[in-house]
């Protein structure tokens, strides 16, 4: 994909921040909006229109947090969080609030970048293909047929479901809360064993060395992402 025309919204209210990232985007061809007020970001994201939001939480007037609720409102423009807040509770608290992810300051620009690109592509190119593939990793939706280097991989109906909520956003960091409602239901958002135990299933199926995974990446106290690369 061509980041040419593709529009980034910064709202951080450090200014070296800002002009560091605009530098950094602007060389991979993306246009920069800036914002260093949680006020000002909420009317240019309204205004211009970006493909995704990159955005601190620790803002002069809103917080970052409330940033996010209004924005969910409206728009499912992705956001990226930074922030020098590396706590679990506030990952979790920014995540379920509807971030897409998360990254603690000081940071990669290549990381970052990679970051955007992700989102961006999910935001454009929403699941519609019947089977995805990561690395030697297949899914078959019509089929509902896992396989792992061209051998069959027979799962239980609830680690199908699991699996496939992970490769339906690759790349993209899904909280336990989020992941429990999404297979399982409301009733269990606060089963973080269940949770646990269908992970240690899947790595068990899927991996050659479930404690090593190519596939399933945990960020913890967090949650899960399936990588894009295994």
């Amino acid at each position: 994909m061509s980041n040419s025309g593709l529009r980034v919204l910064v709202i951080d209210d450090e200014q070296a921040i800002r002009r560091f990232l605009r530098v950094a985007l602007v060389a991979q061809g993306y246009k920069v909006f800036e914002a260093e007020t949680g006020a000002a970001g909420l009317a240019s994201a309204a205004a211009d229109r970006p493909d995704v939001i990159v955005l601190d939480l620790g803002l002069p007037d809103l917080g970052g947090l409330e940033v996010i609720r209004q924005l969910r409102e409206w728009t499912q423009t992705p956001i990226i969080v930074l922030s020098v807040r590396d706590s679990e509770e506030v990952k979790v608290e920014a995540l379920n609030a509807g971030a897409d992810d998360y990254l603690t300051k000081p940071f990669g620009i290549s990381e970052l970048l990679a970051r955007i690109r992700v989102a961006i592509r999910h935001a454009t190119h929403p699941l519609a293909d019947p089977v995805l593939s990561i690395g030697d990793l297949r899914v078959d939706f019509t089929r509902r047929q896992v396989t792992v280097a061209g051998h069959d991989v027979l799962l239980t109906p609830t680690e199908y479901d699991l699996l496939k909520v992970l490769i339906s956003q690759p790349g993209r960091v899904m909280t336990h809360r989020y992941l429990l409602n999404l297979v399982w239901g409301a009733d269990h958002e606060d089963d973080a064993h269940l949770l646990h135990v269908n992970i240690s299933n899947l790595r068990r199926k899927l991996e050659q060395d479930p404690a090593r995974p190519r596939f399933i990446q945990t960020e913890p106290g967090v949650g899960y992402r399936l990588r894009e690369e295994a």
